[in-house]
């Protein structure tokens, strides 16, 4: 597909010039949103922990998490439309809200996705040992499926880091190699997971009804199932985020104001209604809903008990590639932040962070510095699983409140009268919907990141001695995370206007460059 001369001249009234390969189609845009979800990724590792806490009622955590998540895309979709650049919640904080906002949401989701990247990264030791010992390389048969053991998780990090060594030379390459990649891995996953939907229908053991069953699971809560219910739907909370990256690609996708944002909102509600139907159907496919391996094992367990080692090992191979694809995602997306922000010099060596491989148009620093990150954090699991559980638990946390650092100015826009700006143009728009839909984005995404927070045991203090530091990591890891970027913004930032450095400005005289005074509030 062409590259559209309109595309270049809309990314230099931003003041940027081009210099990232826009080859993306509108399938692109959805894959990488839909592969940061990665239903096969997410359900997979999470569902014995849903199941384990809130039993098969648990399920309609799932309903009001999309409700919720749909709220946040329907923002962003509209952001996303009006500015079309690489970088999606550091650029759009930066244009709707203030310099301050705008650094700390693009640094908290800066260490969270590399955060991220090492945790998906660990998953490939949950599934590809399950399908066989061979890939057990390190350890005992015994350790297969976990890295919560010695042997799991020395295994997990030679798994993880190759993983990890893949994404980073795939990025580095280019996008379009990328995309590639990830396409045929989605559409491998949409198959994937339709099929497994199809089968586990015809395995069905009982009704849909079993959805209102708790087991009992509120007896000994202060607050009953529903103190149940609200750890259990940590595992929706976990799954359903990361839609914005079809917006991170912007400046790599053909006519971004028109796909971007009903990519946005496809992936999120096509990997919503896929996960949804799959819980559901697994729940009443499963032999005896009170076998206690299935709070153990989780889904990889039904599947295999209702369709056979076989077939089961078929859908294991497809989440591996799942996770492949998921763990390319979030590793694009974090190099696209970085990028964004080293433009504006917005991060310690820009220039150097910022700079662009001629061939393939790619930015080498990042994808680099994203790789190396991520495998040290691969190293603490080894010496301490409750640390590396713990951190990777809170990192879910950081994108919620940088997706507040978002929904949060543009509701003030919306109240103060200030958005839709004069020039919103004939691109998505919530219309008069648009203050009930994003105060209700605000108020989820608050409620959500405050109960993931809670310091439970259950959450952050799951295996070994019980210590209060991890119990409380949330509160300590993201409250340092953020003293920190906030020391650093007022220390070298504050009194520093944002400005595009020379060599990535668009330098186009006649094309007006909005300044931030221009559209703040």
């Amino acid at each position: 597909m062409a590259v559209q001369p309109t595309d270049s001249n809309e990314l230099a009234k931003f003041g940027y010039k081009q210099e990232l390969d826009r080859s993306l189609g509108s399938f692109s845009s959805f894959a990488a949103g839909f592969s940061y979800i990665s239903i096969l990724t997410g359900v997979f590792q999470l569902f014995a922990f849903g199941f384990a806490f809130g039993g098969p009622a648990v399920w309609w955590t799932w309903p009001i998490v999309f409700v919720g998540q749909m709220s946040v895309a329907l923002c962003f979709a509209e952001l996303a439309g009006q500015y079309p650049l690489a970088g999606s919640v550091y650029q759009w904080s930066k244009r709707i809200g203030s310099d301050f906002t705008s650094w700390m949401a693009g640094w908290i989701m800066v260490v969270g996705s590399i955060v991220t990247v090492a945790a998906v990264a660990v998953a490939w030791q949950v599934i590809l040992p399950q399908v066989s010992t061979s890939f057990q390389i390190l350890g005992d048969k015994v350790d297969a499926g976990t890295y919560l053991t010695k042997g799991g998780a020395q295994n997990a990090i030679l798994l993880g880091a190759i993983l990890v060594v893949f994404t980073t030379v795939v990025n580095m390459i280019g996008v379009k190699l990328m995309a590639r990649i990830n396409n045929a891995g989605v559409i491998l996953e949409l198959i994937g997971a339709t099929l497994l939907i199809v089968l586990l229908a015809v395995h069905f053991s009982r009704g849909p009804g079993i959805v209102f069953d708790t087991l009992g699971l509120g007896e000994g809560h202060q607050w009953g199932y529903f103190g149940a219910f609200i750890i259990g739907g940590i595992m929706s909370a976990y799954v359903m985020y990361g839609f914005d990256t079809a917006g991170t690609l912007a400046e790599e996708t053909n006519d971004p104001r028109r796909n971007a944002p009903p990519a946005i909102i496809k992936a999120l509600a096509t990997a919503s209604l896929i996960g949804g139907l799959m819980i559901l159907f697994a729940l009443m496919a499963v032999d005896d809903i009170h076998d206690k391996n299935i709070g153990l094992l989780g889904l990889p367990y039904i599947v295999k008990q209702a369709l056979g080692n076989t077939v089961g090992n078929i859908f294991l191979i497809d989440s591996a590639i799942a996770i492949t694809v998921c763990c390319l995602a979030v590793h694009t997306s974090c190099i696209r932040m970085m990028f964004a922000m080293a433009r504006d010099d917005r991060l310690p060596f820009g220039p150097q962070v910022a700079r662009v491989s001629g061939r393939g148009k790619v930015p080498i620093v990042p994808a680099i510095v994203v790789g190396i990150l991520a495998i040290g954090l691969l190293a603490i699991n080894i010496g301490n699983q409750s640390a590396f559980l713990a951190l990777t638990s809170v990192a879910i946390i950081m994108f919620y409140l940088a997706y507040l650092c978002v929904t949060g100015p543009l509701l003030l826009r919306r109240i103060r009268g200030t958005w839709p700006t004069p020039e919103h143009g004939t691109y998505f728009s919530l219309g008069r919907w648009g203050v009930l839909v994003n105060a209700f984005a605000v108020g989820y995404g608050a409620i959500v990141a405050f109960n993931i927070a809670w310091p439970r045991n259950d959450v952050y203090n799951a295996i070994g001695a019980h210590h209060w530091y991890f119990q409380w990591a949330a509160y300590l890891f993201i409250g340092g995370v953020m003293l920190i970027g906030a020391i650093y913004y007022f220390t070298v930032y504050s009194r520093k206007p944002i400005e595009v450095i020379a060599e990535h400005s668009a330098m186009i005289e006649d094309l007006p460059q909005p300044a931030i005074a221009d559209v703040a509030p």
